[in-house]
Formats: structure tokens, C-alpha cells, sequence
């Protein structure tokens, strides 16, 4: 499959991205020459005198006093998240719900509504729950992501839309433009969880939105070896997030931890681009199936989300969801389980493929309130051979054949 058709200018950002992602922009000689970032492993950094550490807590957001503040391994892929994301400010977390935890807290008060438009990821829908609960939040969604469907949800009290594109198993794809013009007209914040597209293949700031939140344990890092999230957003943003949500609650990312998301950040852009050539095999695949009722991935959008695809995106990552012809838990579970080079595993943007579905056999009627079928089934694919994993593939099918009739 040609993905030209899609992008007929994905590399307009190309230079600056690959330098982002690269050591070019690094200050080697601060480090003795050393190619390679060190870990600046330490809690505390000493000043020269007391004179000098009370100068330097009156500017503690831009001072090494503590690492739970500033920590120059840290502050490195801060630097280049924020310039990936063409962003004034990142601050990085210990994980990617430690990142969207601190950008609900910091933006969202007793009494205050949210949006949360598409399908998004469980946790973040988890943790808005317990704010309503706990704290007196209030909540709607908007599953098909239209600005008219937006627009009648808005409250007096609204203050944050947030949003994923594509979506969380479904892959719905929204316009993040038109949102943000929205959003901006009802002085509302706006807030998209970027994990799938990765900077390089979407940049939700340049199109008007407020904050991009990113978990790093996925294509960010990519090898499956780090949990990490980031949040991105201007300065002015930045401060009320770092003063309360990074500072106070805690969750900050370790140094070891920047360190191997750096070494993640510099093949990003060739690991993407095997994500997505390998995808596309994939995908081509699935399309002779008859045993396929759905393929959802942006690739295979309609007419009207294309036309948005090609303003906002860049290129497509690896993850994805099909739907079984007549799917139901027995007929998922044994496709899954009949898979050998598939690994069945919650997360993905990894080297391995993975495979999972929302269907646990027990929520059902969940799944229908959320239009998420109970034969969908979740690939993330890897970096193995395609025709690998296909003839993985092919024989799940096989094993799931007998059990029609």
C-alpha cells in the first residue's frame, strides 16, 4: 500500500525532527566529549555556599538543586520533546499517567466539567471517574468526535476538552483544528494524548491545541525498557503544572530512566518508518480476509476523516484493531492463543508484536456503550518480518475456522 495518497508533504518537518532526535544538538564538550548523554545519577546537586543556594531556590524552576525539580539528564529529553513537539516547555513524569494526572489536577477544580472526546485510553477514563467521585468533577464524552457533538456539551463550567487521535481501539481520527478553534472561542483548554501518531507523525500544537501529553513507554522509548510520560505546553502552562502537578505530587522521571528514552529518541525516526511500512503488509493482508468485517486503522478511514488525515498527520504507527467476522470471547480468545510470534501484552512500540482485545468475556456491555465490538481484536506491530506475522496470522484464522457453523 502507497501511503502518498496521504501525505503528500510528510516531510515538511523532517530536518528539524531528525535533529531533535539525534545527538547534533547536543553540548558534547559540557560532558567531556562524551557521545553518548551521561546519567547524571544523583538526589542533589551542592552549591559553593549558603548565599549561592538561597539565590538559586528563588529561581528553583531553572536551577540544579534537586532532582525532583531539575536534573540535567532529564532536562535533556525535556529539551528535545519540547522542540519534537514544537513546544516552549516539556516536563517529563515517571509514567504516562503520571503525566495525565498532573495536567487533570492542575487544570481542573471542584465543580469544573470536562469533555473527553473519543474513545481514550482506560486509565486517564479511570482517573476522571474518581475525580468525579472524590472531588466533584463533572464529565461527558463524545464518542464521534464531531465539533457539533462537542459544541452541545460545552457548560458555563467547562474547562478542558481532552482527547485522543486516533482513538483508543477504535482508531476514530477527530480534527484537532476544528476543536481547537472551538475550544478556544469558549475559552477552553485543550488536551490530546499524542502517544500513537509520536511527534513525528502528528503535532497537535501547531494546530492549535493547549497541551500534548505523550506516554514515553511506547514509541518514545521503543524498546519496551522504560516507563516514562511527558507533558508538553507552553511556558506560561508549564509553570502551574510544574509548580503543583510535577513538583508537588511527585511522579517525576528518574535519570535513568531520560537516559534510556534519549537512546530511544535517537532511532525514532527509522524505527517509525518500519512501524509503518510493516503495518501496511499487515493491513494489506487482512484486506483478503473474509473472515474481516473491520480493519481500524487510519489508512483505511472514509472519505471525510482522509481529508482530515492528510491536514493534521504525518505518517501512521503501528497499532491497530481488526474485528472477527461474528466475534465473540470463545472465538477471540482462541485466535489470540493460537498466535506464537505474537506476544499477548497489554502495552505496544516495542520491537516484539503484541496482541490483545477489550473483550475480557466478562464486560460486554460495556464494550457496546463505548461502540467497541466484541470481536475487535488489538495488534501492535513490531519490527519482525511482515510475512512472519502473517503466516502467524494466517494460522489463528485456521484455528478459529472450525468454530462456525
Amino acid at each position: 500500500m502507497e501511503i502518498s495518497h496521504f501525505f503528500t508533504d510528510a516531510d515538511r518537518y523532517a530536518k528539524e525532527d531528525h535533529i531533535a532526535c539525534s545527538g547534533q544538538d547536543e553540548d558534547h564538550e559540557r560532558y567531556f566529549g562524551a557521545v553518548s548523554a551521561p546519567i547524571i545519577q544523583t538526589s542533589l546537586f551542592v552549591q559553593k555556599n549558603y548565599q549561592a543556594y538561597c539565590d538559586d531556590m528563588q529561581h528553583e524552576a531553572e536551577r540544579f538543586i534537586y532532582s525532583r525539580g531539575l536534573n540535567p539528564t532529564v532536562q535533556m529529553v525535556e529539551q528535545k520533546l519540547a522542540k519534537l513537539e514544537r513546544g516552549e516547555a516539556c516536563r517529563c513524569f515517571a509514567s504516562g499517567m503520571g503525566a495525565i494526572s498532573a495536567v487533570l489536577m492542575a487544570n481542573l477544580n471542584s465543580g469544573d466539567h470536562i469533555i473527553l472526546v473519543n474513545n481514550v485510553y482506560g486509565p486517564a477514563m479511570a482517573l476522571i471517574k474518581q475525580m468525579t467521585r472524590k472531588f466533584g468533577i463533572h464529565y461527558d464524552v463524545v464518542l464521534d468526535g464531531t465539533t457539533e457533538s462537542i459544541r452541545a456539551k460545552i457548560r458555563p463550567t467547562t474547562r478542558v476538552i481532552y482527547t485522543e487521535s486516533p482513538g483508543t481501539m477504535t482508531m476514530n481520527i477527530v480534527d484537532l483544528s476544528a476543536i481547537a478553534e472551538l475550544a478556544k472561542a469558549h475559552n477552553i483548554t485543550t488536551v490530546i494524548d499524542n502517544t500513537w501518531a509520536t511527534p513525528l507523525f502528528q503535532k497537535p500544537l501547531t494546530l492549535g491545541f493547549d497541551i500534548v501529553i505523550h506516554s514515553c513507554t511506547k514509541y518514545l522509548g521503543g524498546h519496551s525498557d522504560l516507563i516514562a510520560g511527558a507533558v508538553i505546553t507552553s511556558q506560561a502552562r508549564m509553570a502551574e503544572i510544574r509548580d503543583f502537578s510535577h513538583q508537588l505530587l511527585g511522579a517525576v522521571l528518574s535519570p535513568f530512566a531520560a537516559w534510556l528514552l534519549l537512546r530511544g529518541l535517537r532511532t525514532l525516526p527509522v524505527r517509525m518508518r518500519a512501524h509503518q511500512e510493516n503495518v501496511m503488509q499487515v493491513i494489506d493482508y487482512l484486506k483478503t480476509r473474509p473472515d474481516v468485517e473491520n480493519i481500524r486503522h487510519p489508512c483505511m478511514a472514509d472519505d471525510a476523516q482522509q481529508t482530515i488525515i492528510r491536514k493534521q498527520m504525518m505518517g501512521f504507527s503501528g497499532l491497530f484493531s481488526f474485528e472477527i467476522r461474528d466475534g465473540h470471547f470463545a472465538a477471540v480468545k482462541r485466535f489470540i492463543d493460537s498466535c506464537r510470534l505474537f506476544k499477548v501484552g497489554c502495552s505496544w512500540g516495542g520491537y516484539e508484536s503484541l496482541i490483545i482485545s477489550p473483550n475480557r468475556g466478562y464486560n460486554e456491555p460495556s464494550l457496546a456503550a463505548d461502540n467497541i465490538a466484541p470481536g475487535l481484536i488489538r495488534l501492535s506491530i513490531g519490527q519482525e518480518s511482515p510475512s512472519l506475522l502473517i503466516a502467524d496470522l494466517d494460522a489463528a484464522f485456521t484455528a478459529i475456522a472450525g468454530m462456525r457453523g
